[in-house]
This record gives structure tokens, C-alpha cells and sequence, in this order.
């Protein structure tokens, strides 16, 4: 099968034709068609998998039957996402398929100024990419009107959720009109997910590419055991050894990215740290380098999961593992995308035992453990439970932060006993809270407790 048999316009198939692509994804072969037939869908496939091009191709085609917006601060088409980085991912790929189209298109989230977004609404666009936030922001001051959006786009929609997006959208649900259609995208299901397309969804189509939270057979994936206290060396020493070029490293909190990458540049390998508490030119400045090759390593919290794109991304390292094991694939489907193979290696301490067992049942795998030599494991060293130390799961407790929390869903391990003693920022993020209540400012620059079901304002 190829593109020009799906119901593609001539210029969309000219500007895919350009980027070098013949044959649609599994995805892009199920979706396109559903979509054309103006359905709503649940589609979830792993990373890297062209889930993007799934609902951009289709949505653009769309747009050249129906007719457009007649006020310049209503637009036609919606698309959510839960980070910046994403939504521009996202705006670059709807930019590109739709360069031979007179459509108009915008990307609009937190952590810039609001003026210059406002004055390219009034001048009026098709597709507005958002994050929730500062979409809600724009409403409020009516800078745009989205009563007569025909189709929205939830893209990874999970993350959404986890990130404490819920209220948000259904505050933007209640202003879209009835008649919409509905396409929600993401990289794993769980309850929450099918909670919400119940609520959303109208007689959908579910595509499912591959057995839910699964992760790509492009992927080799490598466990290396080490003590805590020999990470950093050990990371050098692979980077070094095997004169790893690009690598993308994870953390789990800001300020150990931050250290890492400060570390990394004193072993003589350039770096550069990504988080929620960059400000966005630091952000974008540091994808930037990292893909043209200025930096060797970019060091990342969870924010980049889902937000980073680059068909030859050769090496995912998790230097530290997720508390939430879903992040896990998203994280490693950052590598062996687009075809290719990638690599991704976690380095596990004894204290993440129980959070790589978690990711081997998710995944439904064992993965290849090696010792090295040099770096074997100290049998005196005891486990440290991580949770104590303010790294679990907004209502996860004292059960290692593996709860879904939030709004009682569960995928995983689910603790019945939840505390409310850990937040998630903007970024998803953790950040151990004194009192689970930290306010939220408007971008969300600020943590605050999804069990309080406070709004979060951006990411």
C-alpha cells in the first residue's frame, strides 16, 4: 500500500513525497481511512510510529472539504497536547504536510509571552496546536473562540491525564460544539484513558498497532546493575568507551539533571540539561544543539518523553528508572524510531529493583541483565526505599509511587492506603510537597497535589 491510495489530496502527497516516505505505518494505514470517514477514533501505538503523520495527514485532507472558520479568532481544527515541546513537534509536522495548502496554523503554550500569540490569532488561522493552559488562557481573554472547531485532536493523552490535565479539558470539551470529531492518540492505554473515551468519544474506531504498552522490537534494550554512588562513572565510561555520539540521557528529578549534566561536561563530554524550570529558549536551545551535534549529551526529566523527535537518535540511557513504569516506554521510544534501530540501556541500582520488576511486567519482557567488569554491585550495600526520599508518584504513598493516583483510575500496582504527599509539576516532574496543596501560577510554573484536583495550568 502506498500514500496515493488513501484519499490524499495531490499536494499533500507532493509535500509527503518531498520528505522521502512511500509506504504509511501500520498506524497510518488504519487511521487515515477512519478518519476520512469523519469517525471518531482510540488509537494507541507505540512511539515512533508515525502516530503524528496518523492524525496530521487526515486532518489537513479534511480541511480542503469543509468549510472554513468566517471569524478570525474561531478556528476549524484542535489539537491538545500536554507539553511545549510536544506541541511544537507536533506544529512542525503540520507546517510541513500542509506547506501546498492555504491553510494557516499556530502553536500556542506557556512560557513565552502571550501578545505575540494573540496577534497571530486575530489575524486569523485553521489549526491551533495547545497546550491545555494557555489555551485556557487565550479563551479567557477572548483571543479565540473554538465553538466551531469540526474536529480535536487529543494527542498522548495518557500524558495528559498524568500530568493533571483533566479538569482543563473538560473545561475546553464544554466549549467545543457536539457535533465535532474526536481523535485521541496515545502510547499506552489504562483506565483512566478508557474512562475519558467513554465520556468522549462517539461510537469510535479502536486501532491498536500493537499489544498495549509494548515497547519496539527496534529497541535492544540492556540492564546494567551498579551501585548508586557509580553511575555517573559508569555512564562516562560507556559514552567513552563506545564513543556514543548522541545520547539521551533520563533523570527523574531537575536537579539531578542539572548535576549530571555539570558532571558530564567536567568528564570532557559536552552536555546540556532539559526541565521544567529552563525557561523555554534555555529548552529550545538545548534540543537544538543536541540534534545539530553541538552537545553530545542532552540530560532530561520526563518532560522530553514525549517531546523530542529525531529519526537517528542512536542511544536512550535511563540513569535513573521511572517510578511510573508507562514512562518508561516513553521514554526508550525516543530511539528506533522511523525504522531504525536504537539502543537503550538502564542503569539500576538496588534501590530500583522493584521499579525495573514493575517495567518487566508492564512490558511483559525480562530484560538482559549485564555486569560489568569494574562495576559489580556491593552485596553490603542495603536497599534504600526511594519513596522516602520524595521521589514517588503524586497519591502513590509509601507503595514506591507505582498508583495511577489522581482521579482513582489504576494501571499497575494501585495502593489503597494513597497519601497526598507528593506532587508532579508542570513537566510531570516529581517534587516531594510539605503539605500536598503548593499553589499553581498560570503557566504552571509552580507544583501542586493532583489528589487536591487543582487545575494545571501549563507544561
Amino acid at each position: 500500500m502506498s500514500f496515493t491510495t488513501l484519499g490524499l489530496c495531490d499536494p499533500i502527497l507532493k509535500a509527503i513525497e518531498e520528505q522521502g516516505y512511500t509506504t504509511p505505518t501500520p498506524v497510518q494505514k488504519q487511521a487515515i481511512p477512519i478518519i476520512l470517514e469523519k469517525r471518531d477514533i482510540l488509537a494507541g501505538a507505540q512511539t515512533g510510529t508515525g502516530k503524528t503523520a496518523g492524525f496530521t495527514l487526515p486532518l489537513l485532507e479534511l480541511l480542503t472539504h469543509r468549510k472554513r472558520a468566517t471569524k478570525k479568532h474561531q478556528i476549524s481544527a484542535l489539537i491538545l497536547t500536554p507539553t511545549r515541546e510536544l506541541a511544537a513537534q507536533v506544529g512542525e509536522s503540520v507546517e510541513l504536510y500542509g506547506k501546498y495548502l492555504p491553510f494557516k496554523s499556530t502553536v500556542i503554550f506557556g512560557g513565552v509571552g502571550i501578545n505575540p500569540q494573540k496577534s497571530i490569532l486575530r489575524k486569523g488561522v485553521d489549526i491551533v496546536i495547545a497546550t491545555p493552559g494557555r489555551l485556557l488562557d487565550l479563551i479567557s481573554q477572548d483571543a479565540l473562540d473554538i465553538s466551531v472547531v469540526q474536529t480535536l485532536v487529543l494527542d498522548e493523552a495518557d500524558r495528559m491525564l498524568d500530568m493533571g490535565f483533566i479538569h482543563d479539558i473538560k473545561k475546553i470539551l464544554a466549549m467545543l460544539p457536539s457535533n465535532r470529531q474526536n481523535l485521541l492518540f496515545s502510547a499506552t492505554f489504562s483506565a483512566e484513558i478508557k474512562r475519558l473515551a467513554d465520556g468522549l468519544l462517539n461510537n469510535p474506531a479502536l486501532i491498536e498497532v500493537a499489544r498495549r504498552n509494548t515497547t519496539s522490537e527496534q529497541v535492544s534494550q540492556l540492564v546494567y546493575p551498579v551501585d548508586s554512588g557509580r553511575k555517573r562513572e559508569l555512564l562516562t565510561h560507556l559514552i567513552l568507551k563506545n564513543d556514543w555520539k548522541q545520547v539521551l540521557v533520563f533523570t527523574r528529578t531537575k536537579h539531578g539533571a542539572n548535576k549530571l549534566s555539570k558532571q558530564l561536561d567536567s568528564d570532557g563530554i559536552t552536555s546540556a540539561a532539559i526541565h521544567g524550570n529552563k525557561s523555554q529558549g534555555a529548552r529550545t536551545k538545548a534540543l537544538a544543539d543536541f540534534k545539530d551535534g553541538s552537545v553530545r549529551v542532552l540530560v532530561a526529566t520526563d518532560i522530553a518523553a514525549r517531546g523530542i523527535d529525531i529519526d537517528h537518535l542512536p542511544h536512550v540511557v535511563n540513569f535513573e528508572l521511572p517510578n511510573i513504569s508507562e514512562d518508561y516506554v516513553h521514554r526508550i521510544g525516543r530511539t528506533g524510531r522511523a525504522g531504525n534501530i536504537g539502543e537503550a540501556v538502564s542503569l539500576v541500582c538496588i534501590d530500583e529493583i522493584q521499579y525495573l520488576k514493575d517495567i518487566e511486567k508492564l512490558t511483559k519482557q525480562s530484560i538482559k541483565k549485564i555486569i560489568l567488569d569494574g562495576f559489580e554491585v556491593d552485596p553490603t550495600i542495603e536497599a534504600k526505599p526511594l519513596s522516602k526520599r520524595g521521589q514517588q508518584r503524586a497519591g502513590g504513598g509509601q507503595n514506591r509511587g507505582r498508583g495511577r493516583g489522581g482521579n482513582g483510575g489504576s494501571a499497575g500496582n494501585r495502593n489503597k492506603n494513597r497519601s497526598s504527599n507528593a506532587n508532579r509539576n508542570k513537566d510531570g516532574e516529581q517534587k516531594k510537597s510539605s503539605n500536598g496543596n503548593q499553589r499553581n501560577n498560570r503557566d504552571g510554573n509552580k507544583n501542586t497535589s493532583r489528589n487536591r484536583n487543582t487545575r494545571r495550568r501549563d507544561a
